[in-house]
């Protein structure tokens, strides 16, 4: 019997050991992953305007205070390569250092971390703000049913209204373009880790264009919050 209960302890030794070793890579897999996770659950709540999920991804206080910084070194830098002299750029940077706080508050927010997540950083112009959300430019999109649909009761207006838009498109084709009806592109986007605590996304829309980064710091294990921003990465 004693050598029964021996011959047992062993077999099981290789299959606990085999359990222990894909735990362990288990977890190294997820700890790894888990910046992209965040990032990807962040932006999904930011765009949805989610705001208990958005706040569970962000340091409110560290990302304000990281805006205010980079905000001020962006207008400092301005005002340097404008001023030359010039008492109306000093001025409007002036009036742009004074508009900081109502800046950083705006930005400070699910619809201001929407806007740095989708390619749309601050960029220090009095009295900016980030983009409302879709639902909120047009809530006839958002609220009405989907144009086309068999059976509804719009859609022989909508047949009609294409076809009135197809008849001047070509007469109404540059009032759309003045309005600003196509929507810019989306940025391109890296991200990485920056060392073991710091994880960086960046973003840039075109090679002549300013590359800017939203950074993210670990917290605990596997937690990670959208703590700081880089406007002049």
């Amino acid at each position: 019997m004693a050598a029964v209960s021996i011959r047992k302890k062993r077999g099981a030794r290789p299959l606990v050991v085999a359990l222990i070793v894909i735990a362990i890579i288990a977890g190294l897999g997820f700890g790894y992953a888990s910046p992209y996770i965040a990032l990807n659950n962040l932006k999904r709540a930011a765009d949805a305007r989610d705001a208990q999920t958005v706040n569970q991804y962000v340091d409110f206080p560290a990302l304000r205070e990281s805006l205010k910084q980079q905000v001020t070194g962006l207008l400092t830098r301005r005002l340097d390569s404008r001023g030359n002299g010039n008492p109306l750029a000093a001025i409007g940077a002036m009036i742009g250092v004074a508009l900081i706080g109502p800046l950083v508050d705006a930005y400070a927010t699910p619809d201001g971390v929407a806007a740095l997540l989708n390619g749309m950083p601050p960029r220090g112009v009095p009295g900016e703000r980030p983009p409302a959300p879709p639902a909120a430019s047009n809530p006839a999109a958002a609220n009405g049913p989907a144009p086309g649909v068999p059976g509804s009761a719009n859609s022989a207006d909508q047949s009609g209204a294409d076809q009135r838009a197809g008849n001047g498109a070509n007469s109404g084709g540059e009032g759309n373009a003045a309005h600003g009806a196509t929507p810019p592109q989306p940025p391109e986007t890296t991200a990485g880790y920056r060392g073991i605590n710091e994880f960086v996304v960046t973003y840039q829309h075109g090679a002549g264009d300013a590359r800017y980064s939203a950074i993210f710091l670990r917290e605990g294990l596997f937690t990670w919050k959208l703590a700081a921003v880089n406007l002049n990465e």
